[in-house]
């Protein structure tokens, strides 16, 4: 069977090939309604299928957009990276997922990828981004929006959370409760001092503190972001002689490794420790006990990213704080903090 071209369909639908390009490309000039409908019809009847990859010749950009994530095994990227899919899809792209690892050769290596097949435009959740990534993406003048993280070494649009006045919310909360202190677990020695989440969520533990006049030296821990490593470090913190009377976790992944070790050491969350996380993950509803946490509007960021990758007027001229979009946290209060 020979294969059906734009101009059969033109033939059939009575229009001109470039009208059918408009239909099936949604521009750039409008249809009439009544034009639009038997070129649909004619799509639908001849069976015809656009060459994306032509299209993407013609016009030097395809229907994909790269995402580049640290790693999607962590729940909370996970669900990010889903979020980003599910609204590039309803505008009509589809979304390439790299996992860069946390090391910045991958991030490298990925950006080279995707801004090589002509992706649209790049969402990028960089732990770190180098100079060298950030060359590469200023080589390629790349359509560049920075997601949940907002590195220095480039200046582009970035949408985040407020983490740092989530974290102040969540620890007041719990000296609200009328315990002694909050100890900390923050990220490690590589965490960047500046535009990380984690960074921001160890200072509003620190503010909040500060704002009760309680010292904080000795009370902040490092740990990796994940539950497994962040299990380990749990362990030698409670079960030594100044375990703390409540856990302020950066990451509700750190969380629920502090909840395991506390079962395993038989210490009762939260009569004899309470715990509250970061992220409002899936998992956190289901953790034993419930884990009180700070969330925020995923599936929004995730629209907003889109939409400004995709988005003619990106490149907009203003200050850094003008081209920070920044979503509100809120605290979800569970039992792991002591509320009932």
């Amino acid at each position: 069977m020979a294969k059906v071209t734009r101009d059969d369909v033109a033939r059939l639908a009575g229009t001109s090939t470039a009208v059918v390009s408009y239909v099936i490309n949604n521009g750039p000039r409008p249809v009439a309604p009544a034009t639009r409908e038997r070129v649909l019809a004619a799509i639908k009847e001849l069976g015809y299928r656009p060459d994306r990859v032509a299209q993407a010749m013609a016009s030097r950009r395809t229907d994909l957009i790269g995402l580049i994530v640290p790693d999607a095994r962590q729940p909370f990227f996970g669900e990010m990276a889903h979020a980003v899919e599910q609204a590039a899809s309803e505008r009509g792209k589809m979304v390439l997922v790299g996992n860069s690892d946390y090391i910045g050769e991958r991030e490298v290596h990925y950006l080279r990828a995707f801004l090589g097949m002509r992706v649209s435009g790049l969402i990028l959740v960089s732990h770190a981004l180098n100079d060298l990534a950030a060359a590469e993406i200023e080589a390629w003048d790349a359509r560049v929006v920075l997601l949940h993280e907002r590195p220095e070494a480039i200046d582009d649009v970035a949408v985040v959370t407020d983490d740092l006045g989530g974290a102040q919310l969540a620890v007041r909360h719990l000296l609200e409760h009328g315990y002694e202190y909050v100890a900390c677990v923050g990220g490690t020695a590589e965490t960047p001092a500046v535009g990380d989440p984690v960074s921001d969520h160890v200072e509003g533990w620190r503010r909040a503190m500060d704002e009760a006049g309680i010292p904080t030296e000795g009370r902040l821990f490092e740990a990796p972001y994940n539950r497994y490593d962040a299990y380990r470090v749990a362990l030698d913190i409670l079960s030594g002689p100044r375990r703390p009377p409540a856990v302020f976790c950066s990451t509700d992944d750190q969380a629920i490794g502090v909840l395991r070790a506390a079962r395993e050491l038989r210490i009762d969350v939260p009569g004899e420790l309470a715990v509250v996380g970061f992220d409002d993950i899936k998992e956190a509803a289901l953790a034993d006990p419930p884990l009180t946490t700070v969330a925020s509007d995923r599936p929004a960021m995730a629209r907003a990213a889109v939409d400004l990758v995709l988005d003619d007027g990106l490149r907009v001229a203003g200050s850094r704080r003008e081209r920070l979009k920044v979503f509100p946290s809120r605290l979800v209060l569970r039992q792991s903090c002591g509320c009932s």
